[in-house]
């Protein structure tokens, strides 16, 4: 083994790569070189103890050296990076539980794993004393961090957003929706039964409502008790973003069940006096339509924009949406014919059965499937008969694919198309909700019983998402998903030896899926 140093010019400069390298015989006996370690980033004075060491030793070999495998580090390394990029590492501080929280976020990101495991098992596997500087602690530790997060996430979230804002104009677009998160067991101070949007029947839930901005970001996540409709959620926001954050000009984006009169209201009240952007129901545009402020014709896929009272209407048919709602609308009326044959055949071969309760289970499948206005059905006999509405189905027709924004800011603040792509936007969130449920940062299965600890496991995926994002937004150009790159990343440890009592830290050199990764990211690995 020896030490091989390669020299590159670029562009006039001179770059010295250092291998940790060893000579080999190929299969026709010619002696080749292959590199073990890239050795560029150690410190020089390492580099030439070792280079000492081997010139000493002739002939030794990969085995004499004593080479260890190391932990892991490579994720946990970048992990702390971005968070230090986004201000995350600043607003927690440099504190036990600033460090213990960044552990957390670190451990949802990459294992997922409960918190008796993180403590127990996976900081043995991880450099968590090098990266974090954590030594001993346990599940209890983390627990009660999460309180600690949850008491001062105000604080925190104020820190993050002033840090990453510190340059942006304050006039800013913040998006906001809320999503439910149901519970195993059901003992969370928090759990309440509502609308179940995990479709868990029989499962308590909580509620999370998540702001962020226009670049998808998180502002604030609160969570609430899981029977808080949509629009009781917003008032909050629109003080936190007031008092807490000190914004003075606002464009609040949420859809149609969020932003209702009320909320409107009160976002355009003398309190406040900011901006909103949202859309309206079905209902709305048919009494717009017969009110006269805008007429159906002007349906089309080019955005078109009415305004009526200081109001701003921003129309659009989207043909390839209008197709989907149709064939799903024609699935489900086949699926209520299927249903009333298969009745009446069973009606005929079973004489005894009550055709009163066939009926009865027909209207229920058709106000399922909202086709209440569409579909009649009535028993003649004991057969059970339909009738379509051809005009009602007409009528239900007409308006598919169609979709209405609605809002006070002006054209010369936000032209039609930026209104249209920022409402679009909301979908960013979307992604947010759908990556914290199933994605890296699982906020699922939540065992945490006290509201603190509820709010603070919540913050804590919250915060992971957010260096999730980062790290996703800024590799996508390879074409790997976020998984992928992350358990690439966690491959990466080091290579260790001792020598005269001081250990000696290695960086095999790396494959060149992370190398470019890491490029994407312009982050070069250090290990201490």
């Amino acid at each position: 083994m020896f030490i091989r140093r390669i020299k590159k010019k670029v562009k006039g400069k001179t770059y010295v790569s250092v291998y940790l390298a060893e000579s080999y015989r190929d299969e026709n006996g010619k002696v080749r070189h292959r590199h073990i370690a890239n050795l560029s980033k150690m410190p020089q004075e390492l580099i030439l103890k070792l280079e000492k060491i081997l010139k000493e030793q002739k002939y030794l070999s990969l085995p004499e050296l004593n080479l260890k495998q190391g932990k892991s580090f490579g994720a946990i390394y970048v992990i702390k990076q971005v968070a230090k990029r986004l201000g995350i590492t600043r607003a927690l501080g440099n504190e036990e539980q600033g460090k213990l929280a960044l552990f957390q976020i670190a451990g949802r990101i990459i294992s997922q794993g409960s918190r008796h495991y993180l403590a127990k098992e996976w900081k043995n596997v991880e450099a968590v004393e090098e990266i974090f500087g954590l030594k001993e602690f346990t599940h209890n530790d983390l627990y009660s961090n999460l309180k600690w997060l949850s008491e001062n996430q105000s604080q925190i979230e104020r820190k993050i957003f002033r840090y990453r804002n510190k340059d942006k104009s304050i006039k800013q677009v913040f998006l906001y929706d809320i999503t439910s998160s149901y519970l195993e067991g059901k003992y969370n101070e928090l759990a309440a039964y509502g609308y179940n949007r995990d479709k868990k029947k029989g499962k308590k839930q909580i509620v999370i409502g998540l702001l962020t901005d226009s670049e998808g970001y998180p502002v604030s996540v609160e969570v609430f008790r899981g029977n808080t409709s949509d629009s009781k959620t917003v008032s909050g926001q629109l003080e936190k973003l007031k008092k807490r954050f000190g914004v003075e000009r606002v464009v609040f984006v949420g859809d149609k069940g969020m932003l209702k009169s009320v909320q409107i209201d009160e976002i355009t009240s003398k309190e406040y006096n900011w901006y909103y952007l949202t859309s309206i129901s079905k209902s709305q545009i048919e009494r717009l339509i017969k009110e006269g402020v805008f007429q159906m014709e002007l349906f089309s896929e080019d955005l078109i924009e009415i305004e009526n009272s200081g109001v701003r209407y921003i129309l659009r048919r989207n043909p390839v949406r209008a197709e989907q709602v149709k064939k799903n609308r024609d699935a489900r009326i086949d699926n209520v014919k299927d249903f009333i044959n298969q009745l009446n055949k069973y009606l005929t071969d079973h004489k005894k059965s009550k055709p009163e309760v066939a009926l009865r289970k027909v209207r229920e499948k058709i106000l399922a499937y909202h086709l209440k206005t569409i579909i009649n059905c009535d028993l003649k006999g004991r057969r059970l008969v339909y009738s379509i509405d051809e005009e009602a189905l007409e009528k239900a027709e007409r308006l598919d694919g169609c979709y209405v924004l609605k809002t006070n800011v002006s054209k010369q603040d936000m032209d039609k198309e930026t209104a249209h792509a920022r409402y679009k936007d909301l979908s960013q969130v979307e992604w947010a909700f759908r990556t914290l449920k199933t994605g890296l940062e699982h906020v699922r299965p939540i065992y945490v019983r006290k509201s603190s600890t509820t709010r603070g496991h919540v913050f804590v995926a919250i915060l992971a998402y957010m260096i999730v994002k980062y790290i996703k937004d800024a590799t996508s150009n390879l074409g790997y998903s976020i998984k992928h790159v992350i358990n690439l990343l966690d491959r990466i440890s080091y290579l260790e030896y001792d020598h005269e009592n001081e250990k000696i830290r290695i960086i095999p050199e790396l494959t060149d899926e992370l190398q470019k990764i890491l490029k994407e990211l312009g982050i070069k690995i250090k290990v201490k």
